[in-house]
């Protein structure tokens, strides 16, 4: 029996995995209010405007309309092409070809998100993001078709470049929009330890992010901070700002 069976077999089929995850994800918000972890996790408690928040409501549905039907062709387009691996792979395979997907991405964003704030590029694909100097969840759609669509094309790319497993495909896609709900989310969902441990510190945060909103000219990575590191992009107070944040009275 295949990790992916024995997982639905253990949650009683796909609808009840489903259910469980919905379950989960609406007794973590109960709880987070009741205890008072999302007051003390606000990034910046003073930071949410109704106006741009209506606006980036606009925004993200004419992106979502454009964007998304002219990705879902060209995902769908692509994988007429695709070299799928036929069968059920390990999870170990599962995990390589996803490891593959999730290095190549980041080293695309950070790349392509810096040149994005050089003129003339900025002003007409990056300028509409950065409207939001802190971040809510409606700022991860609130974004020019034109930069989704060089963000998003990187899938089809992909698939076309590199023969994968369907089950490694799927995982993809919900990647992209989970991550981009977590940095846009404009709380700090992770532990206070996440920056002090070597296997974790690699990894961008909610913090992380909306610092580049508020500062602009730091932290580009879209799922590590490798590549800042490397580059000398990433804000130095970022650390030190995140272990505030996650020491907050309440914030544990």
């Amino acid at each position: 029996m295949t990790f992916w069976n024995t997982l639905l077999d253990l949650a009683g089929g796909e609808q009840s995995l489903r259910l469980w995850f919905a379950l989960f994800l609406a007794s973590g918000i109960v709880a987070g209010i009741w205890t008072g972890f999302f007051k003390a996790r606000k990034i910046q408690p003073k930071g949410f405007k109704w106006t741009t928040f209506r606006n980036e409501i606009i925004f993200g549905l004419i992106n979502v309309v454009i964007s998304g039907a002219v990705i879902a062709f060209l995902i769908k387009f692509a994988s007429a092409y695709a070299s799928f691996i036929d069968g059920t792979p390990a999870w170990w395979m599962t995990a390589l070809e996803y490891a593959v997907y999730f290095i190549l991405f980041d080293t695309w964003f950070y790349w392509l998100h810096r040149l994005m704030h050089k003129e003339p590029i900025y002003y007409w694909v990056h300028k509409l993001h950065h409207l939001s100097t802190s971040t809510n969840v409606m700022t991860n759609f609130s974004v020019n078709p034109l930069e989704s669509l060089i963000n998003g094309g990187f899938v089809p790319l992909f698939i076309l470049a590199f023969p994968i497993h369907r089950e490694t495909m799927a995982l993809i896609t919900p990647t992209n929009v989970l991550m981009g709900l977590l940095i846009h989310s404009g709380y700090e969902f992770f532990p206070r330890w996440w920056n002090k441990s070597w296997a974790t510190k690699w990894f961008i945060t909610a913090t992380f992010h909306d610092q580049h909103h508020k500062y602009f000219n730091y932290n580009f990575g879209g799922y590590t901070t490798v590549w800042d590191r490397i580059c000398g992009t990433m804000r130095k107070k970022y650390e030190s700002d995140f272990e505030a944040i996650t020491t907050r009275e309440g914030a544990r």
